[in-house]
């Protein structure tokens, strides 16, 4: 999402930033092609409007323009009124939080089109609940128009292991609300996720309904989800319901997606209402909570390192992570830590989803993209590695010709690329030693301990840091060397055009 607008905006403010001084002219010029960018993003036109009026009676400010570095200055002002544009972070910003502080079982009642994702998002938001704040959560399918819908939330309720209403055939929407807020009472359920029907289009069928449950349930909370690829249209579907039933929030599903991603940036001034989570992925744990800050970020190619780290956090086993500590503070790394990293790096979304959220890391994710380097690179090294016996993951240097050609031909891969494999290897227990003779991890504390950023990104801190990506030019950070961006080593490279 918003790649596309990111690069726009990118281009943009690269040629204000390469300037010493700016003018009112170019600072306005710089907006017209902000503006466009917008609107070619599927941003509404009204908020398109003021958010360009707003930025740029900002930047032609006498303290902007005689500023000594002008272009960084008119970029911060781009970067605050996005992040207000998305729903602000001061004291006066609207609360995100879901208000889970009413008398049980508090109720949140979904609603949205057919086809945006409720069902689903529901199902999220009770495993979220249940693993996040410790919610008992109980759920209800009151659609009864969609064949198999209430039959899906009772699948999907059993994946995330959180209760949902028994299913009783025939029953209307308003009766099955009734019965939900009685049987979330017997079970003593502090939250109950009404999931209610969707059309095809807005209808005042489907509002009256809406209306109708809203009576029975005075839910208090009322999300309105819907789905970011449909551009333009998620917008006027926002009115429409903004129109009619009382909405507290909204949720945003499919921000993975590669739209242009116009309906988040218009969504909160659409609705007057903020915008709580985000849908980033099929699985049942891809939901955040919207952070304006953090979109901002990713929108201006600034990164997002507190995801980044969050996504560390519940990803990387701690029992995993100290046994890693203890064996670099030895100076030790063999061929199944790097298996591990691997593994770690995988579920932590692949080299695309953690270089898009490193600061500075945009021009690399390009390079990368335009190489053709995805993460089945991961899949072939870990191949390589699994087609290894124990002793030789252990002891690297017993790989002689004869055992590397047995690997190369388990693994699917030719010798050379087994090569590259220890090659990097090598690199990474080198680096392991060099930590060994500056005191272990006292120095680098910061870097590679609980919840540092070396631990969030494996091999992608420090010089050469200790991780799969350590041997990667352009993808260091803290204080190795500076290396150009837009280069990426040639050898893995060659190992993914082999796929």
């Amino acid at each position: 999402m918003f790649d596309n607008l990111s690069d726009r905006l990118g281009n943009v403010f690269d040629k204000l930033k390469g300037r010493g001084s700016l003018s009112e002219g170019d600072v306005r010029e710089a907006m017209r092609e902000v503006r466009i960018a917008l609107l070619e993003a599927d941003v509404a036109l009204p908020v398109v409007r003021r958010f360009i009026d707003a930025v740029t009676e900002k930047a032609i400010g006498s303290e902007v323009l005689k500023s000594v570095t002008p272009g960084q200055q008119v970029v911060k002002i781009v970067n605050d009124e996005l992040v207000e544009m998305l729903g602000g972070t001061g004291d006066d910003a609207e609360p995100r939080e879901l208000n889970l502080n009413a008398k049980p079982p508090v109720v949140i009642m979904m609603v949205g089109l057919q086809g945006s994702g409720k069902t689903t998002t529901t199902a999220k938001l009770g495993k979220l609940l249940k693993d996040k704040h410790g919610k008992k959560s109980m759920m209800a399918s009151l659609d009864v128009n969609r064949p198999a819908a209430q039959e899906q939330l009772k699948i999907l309720g059993e994946q995330v292991d959180v209760a949902t209403l028994p299913i009783v055939a025939g029953q209307q929407p308003v009766d099955i609300a009734r019965r939900a807020m009685e049987a979330a009472k017997l079970a003593a359920a502090d939250v109950l996720l009404l999931d209610t029907a969707g059309r095809l289009h807005v209808d005042e069928a489907l509002m009256a309904e809406m209306k109708a449950i809203s009576t029975v349930s005075s839910p208090t909370e009322v999300l309105l989800v819907v789905d970011s690829l449909t551009g333009q249209d998620a917008v006027n579907v926002a009115q429409s319901f903004t129109g009619e039933v009382p909405l507290t929030g909204v949720v945003l599903t499919r921000m993975d997606g590669d739209a242009r991603g116009g309906a988040a940036l218009s969504m909160r001034y659409v609705t007057g209402k903020p915008v709580k989570f985000a849908g980033t992925g099929e699985k049942l744990d891809a939901i955040e909570a919207f952070d304006p800050n953090r979109v901002a970020g990713r929108i201006l190619g600034m990164g997002d390192v507190v995801s980044l780290v969050e996504k560390a956090a519940a990803t990387i086993k701690e029992e995993e992570a100290e046994a890693l500590a203890k064996k670099m503070a030895k100076g030790e790394f063999d061929l199944d830590d790097l298996r591990m990293q691997l593994k770690q790096m995988q579920s932590m979304g692949g080299l695309g989803a953690l270089a898009g959220m490193m600061p500075g890391m945009k021009k690399a994710k390009q390079a990368m993209q335009q190489s053709g380097m995805d993460d089945k690179v991961l899949l072939h090294m870990d191949a390589i590695i699994g087609s290894m016996t124990p002793k030789e993951r252990k002891l690297p240097k017993l790989l002689n010709a004869k055992r590397k050609k047995r690997v190369a031909a388990g693994s699917g891969t030719q010798v050379q690329d087994v090569n590259k494999v220890l090659k990097m290897h090598q690199e990474m227990a080198k680096t392991m030693k060099q930590i060994k003779k500056m005191g272990g991890l006292k120095g680098l504390g910061a870097l590679f301990g609980k919840g540092g950023l070396g631990a969030a990104m494996p091999g992608l801190g420090g010089p050469g840091g200790p991780g799969p990506m350590g041997g990667l030019p352009g993808l260091g950070s803290g204080k190795g060397p500076s290396v150009d961006p837009d280069t990426l080593p040639a050898d893995l490279r060659d190992m993914l055009n082999k796929k």
